[in-house]
């Protein structure tokens, strides 16, 4: 009977939330009773009961795994199947792009709204889990910076990692963002995606695809992909691409994370941007200094005061920014000055690239194009120009598009620790003595003088406020021209080669 009736409450979740008609209702519930290799279907009363999609995908799942559909109980065996069941209501993709262009008709912000919508209700993106980060701000000598522990993304357990490990190695689809990924069942070391839809859009003359990223980041946060699985790459056509999409699109920034290792964010293997429909810290930064470009004296260009080193230009012809950023882009790729230890190549590796961010202001486009350089020594193994060593415990990985921006993306495990450090701080213990936090030790020693007292009421402020402060820091690491008189001043070095 509990089967069953979880079989009819999905169903009517799907009518509800318009992935399938009232008349597809009978096909539906056959589509499961197949699933679960049942022949028989009671038709139970579920009025009145509470429909929560969550809840139903659990009980299904464990019926799953009780009746050896699924072999093993693991978060990644468990998502596979409810993927896999969210899949069979979701509309087919001919239905969605079809859907899709009738509301862009009416307006491109109708279109994505429609999509969003589906990509929730589809449970692609698993909007219950994404409740669960954990966002926070900070104001900065930069303006309010936006902080998040990501959590949306479930933590493997043990058996997981070994299942994906002994899994078959396979080459397809090539990665995670290529449009193969569109209905593909998953595997134990690659997601599945039976509930996943993308739409085809052109951009500068090729094929990409336009989709929501799972884990969702900030508002409406969208992927743009190249239809063919290619490196990424910085170039000329790179602005062509974000204007296009832009005028496509005008309710959205797009971005592209740069396009070597170090500075280039964590998928280099296959071109594509991030957009949607959020204002960062970033876009709200001032111009500290505006300049003039000789052939360009039409365009209104400055420094952005903001930690990392932007260059923004602002003009109501994108055809003359894409001139412009393309000057720039090669400038800057082959620009050395080794008083601010700024090398474009060492034996032969190219350092310098560009991480680019357009949107509309009004009725001109705006492009942001912030300076990025990979380069490495002994004593900055990971880069020069990436977070330095003590700020690790809190932010190690590749500074990205998203954080360049002003958003960051924090590892889950810092939730937890954060959790023992507030408990540690109120009891005053020792933090050195226990050992996931030993790591956290040096920094809260530094920040303790600060406060007074720490309580139970006060030590999470304290908490976030200091983990706020140490990506700001980040942030400033990842700046090839600090925010300083000397900084400045190698900077319009730079700009004065334009």
């Amino acid at each position: 009977m509990g089967l069953t009736k979880n079989i009819k409450k999905l169903v009517a979740y799907g009518i509800s939330a318009r992935l399938i008609q009232p008349e597809d209702e009978i096909f539906m519930i056959n589509q499961y009773l197949d699933l679960f290799g049942l022949d028989e279907y009671d038709d139970p009363d579920i009025d009145g009961e509470k429909i929560v999609l969550v809840d139903i995908l659990n009980a299904l799942t464990d019926e799953a795994f009780e009746k050896g559909i699924i072999q093993s109980d693991d978060i990644v065996t468990r998502d596979l199947f409810d993927t896999k069941l969210m899949g069979i209501m979701t509309p087919r993709p001919s239905t969605v792009q079809k859907t899709f262009n009738t509301y862009y008709e009416k307006g491109p912000k109708y279109a994505t709204d429609y999509f969003y919508e589906l990509s929730e209700n589809s449970n692609y993106i698993r909007k219950d889990r994404i409740q669960k980060d954990k966002k926070w701000t900070v104001d900065s000598p930069y303006g309010v910076i936006d902080i998040t522990i990501n959590l949306s993304k479930p933590e493997k357990d043990p058996k997981a990692i070994a299942a994906a490990k002994n899994a078959k190695q396979s080459a397809y689809p090539k990665c995670q963002l290529c449009i193969e990924n569109e209905g593909y069942a998953g595997r134990m070391n690659h997601p599945a995606r039976q509930n996943h839809r993308i739409i085809p859009i052109t951009i500068h003359g090729s094929r990409w695809g336009f989709q929501y990223s799972p884990y969702v980041y900030y508002n409406e946060h969208c992927i743009v992909l190249n239809g063919a699985h290619t490196p990424m790459q910085i170039n000329r056509d790179t602005f062509a691409k974000l204007f296009d999409f832009i005028r496509q699109f005008p309710h959205y920034f797009v971005g592209s994370n740069a396009d070597l290792p170090i500075v280039g964010g964590s998928i280099l293997t296959h071109d594509h941007f991030q957009g949607g429909h959020y204002t960062f810290a970033m876009e709200r930064a001032e111009m500290e200094q505006e300049f003039t470009i000789p052939g360009y004296e039409d365009i209104t260009a400055g420094i952005v005061h903001w930690p990392l080193s932007v260059i923004r230009i602002r003009h109501k012809d994108s055809e003359r920014l894409i001139e412009l950023a393309d000057h720039i882009l090669k400038k800057w790729r082959n620009y050395s000055d080794p008083e601010a230890f700024i090398f474009e190549q060492t034996n032969g590796e190219p350092h310098n690239t560009i991480t680019p961010i357009a949107r509309r202001r009004g009725e001109e486009y705006e492009l942001d194009l912030t300076l990025r350089n990979n380069i490495t020594t002994e004593e900055r193994p990971l880069g020069v120009y990436h977070p330095r060593e003590e700020y690790h415990h809190i932010k190690k990985e590749n500074i990205g598009l998203i954080e360049v921006m002003g958003l960051a993306v924090l590892p889950s495990r810092l939730k937890k620790e954060m959790e023992s450090l507030a408990e540690c701080l109120v009891n005053k213990k020792d933090i050195a003595s226990v050992e996931e936090l030993k790591k956290h030790a040096a920094w809260v020693e530094g920040f303790l003088p600060k406060y007074t007292e720490i309580t139970q009421e006060n030590v999470w402020n304290i908490l976030e406020k200091e983990v706020g402060e140490v990506f700001v820091k980040v942030l400033e690491d990842a700046g090839v021209y600090k925010c300083t008189e000397e900084g400045r001043k190698a900077f319009m070095r730079f700009v004065n080669t334009l």
